[in-house]
């Protein structure tokens, strides 16, 4: 390691700029955001007394005898000088720079290769979570606070490990930090803590893994127990941790299955017993995958929990199809609906021609769903497809028309989830040409 790492406060401190551009400005807006006091100096040369006033100097200089002249005057009087692209010129070099506010993390090559030090930077990026920042500035705030009630310097240990890896921390991540510092109070106050368990509701996605959000993959790499739906795909349970506790549930139409106040004992035993749960659902948790039935039961038993949406079927379907699902010429509203309600009910179908129709778990009543449309005005003609495994590798689609939904349903294999789209939006995407066309994703 040739170049020692430090964090270096500049808070109220001169710092130097010399020379002018795109990377001048970047320097300047990076140092003022570190609380310095920034001059930049690029319509004259720089001078010994110019040098001697800061307490860092960046030179971004095409011209190299002038950039060495004041890299000199810097190190003459031991000010750290960074000339950008010259490392041989420079006291210091500049790492790639991951900053959450209070936490921040640096990456460096010693100059040798800026490129793969940004490519890490991107790669730590996509790890940590955006509100990390918001966590330190949390810890700092109660540091005092904790000393002063918990004298034990190996309780205080105990309790830092339990609020930092734990619930407390997942609200402030969260964004919920009033219920964070709540339970930041309770913490302090209890002698033996109970077992520290979270619920994350995830959504899983339509079935592609590089459909998850970041959140949802945090969330699932963490997990130590994961109580996941059939539709969640193979590849993305394997994103969990070897040791992680897997319990399926799935719910699937004439099979049999785990009743969902099976699901919910098993989230507040498990939540209850210190694990942190991730329930995980294809789609997003909030449409049509009961993620609000949980929610209740987890707020009635005090189980701290956190909701991750995902992306839906109607969208992620939509994308693999290159299939808008509003336009302006042909659909000004999106209705997303289920095509099962609760016994002796009929969920609402708006038979108009300006909707593009999104209809979850339908394809058993797709005879039923065409004639009421078409009952309600809808033109037979009204393009239609209907997607299996949307989004995944082995994704099926059949195009037609509403005259012809049942007949199209009729021939689905059944082996996978499927979504029916009604609409003149559904004429734009890619395979549609004919009516009765149909594709599977190669």
């Amino acid at each position: 390691m040739r170049h020692f790492p430090i964090f270096l406060d500049l808070a109220g401190r001169s710092a130097l700029v010399v020379g002018a551009g795109p990377r001048a400005t970047a320097k300047a807006s990076a140092l003022t955001a570190a609380g310095a006091v920034v001059t930049m100096l690029s319509d004259r040369p720089a001078g010994a007394a110019d040098i001697a006033a800061a307490a860092i100097v960046f030179i971004c200089l095409a011209d190299d005898v002038e950039a060495r002249r004041v890299a000199d005057l810097a190190v003459a009087r031991g000010v750290p000088v960074n000339v950008v692209d010259r490392p041989g010129m420079s006291t210091f070099v500049m790492p790639a720079v991951v900053d959450r506010g209070e936490f921040v993390v640096a990456v460096g090559t010693g100059g040798a290769a800026p490129i793969l030090a940004r490519r890490i930077r991107a790669r730590i990026q996509a790890l940590l979570p955006e509100r990390l920042g918001r966590l330190a500035a949390f810890a700092r705030r109660f540091r005092e606070t904790v000393k002063r009630a918990v004298p034990s310097f190996d309780a205080r240990r105990r309790l830092w490990e339990r609020v930092l890896a734990g619930p407390i921390a997942d609200l402030v991540l969260a964004g919920r930090e009033r219920e964070a510092q709540a339970a930041m109070v309770e913490a302090m106050n209890r002698r033996e803590p109970p077992p520290a368990g979270i619920v994350h509701l995830v959504g899983a996605g339509p079935g592609d893994p590089e459909l998850l959000t970041l959140k949802a993959l945090r969330a699932i790499e963490e997990a130590e127990v994961v109580i996941h739906d059939d539709l969640v795909a193979p590849e993305i349970l394997a994103r969990a941790r070897v040791d992680a506790l897997r319990i399926p549930v799935g719910k699937r139409a004439g099979r049999p299955a785990t009743t969902q106040a099976e699901i919910n004992a098993l989230l507040v035993r498990h939540a209850r017993g210190g694990s942190r749960v991730v329930r995980l659902k294809g789609g997003d948790p909030f449409i049509f995958g009961r993620g609000g039935e949980e929610l209740e039961e987890l707020r009635a038993h005090g189980v701290p929990f956190v909701v991750v949406p995902g992306i839906t079927a109607a969208l992620g379907c939509a994308a693999s199809l290159d299939l808008p699902l509003t336009h302006r010429d042909h659909a000004s509203a999106l209705t997303i609906v289920t095509g099962r309600g609760r016994p002796g009910e009929e969920p609402p179908l708006p038979a108009d021609p300006r909707h593009t129709l999104a209809i979850y778990m339908g394809a058993a009543d797709a005879v039923g769903i065409g004639e009421r449309l078409m009952a309600g005005g809808l033109s037979g003609a009204t393009p239609v497809a209907i997607v299996e495994n949307g989004t995944r590798a082995d994704e099926r689609v059949r195009f037609g028309t509403l005259a012809g939904l049942g007949a199209l349903a009729a021939v689905h294999r059944g082996g996978g989830p499927a979504l029916i789209l009604i609409g003149e939006t559904v004429a734009l995407a890619r395979g549609a040409a004919a009516p009765t066309a149909s594709r599977a994703a190669g």
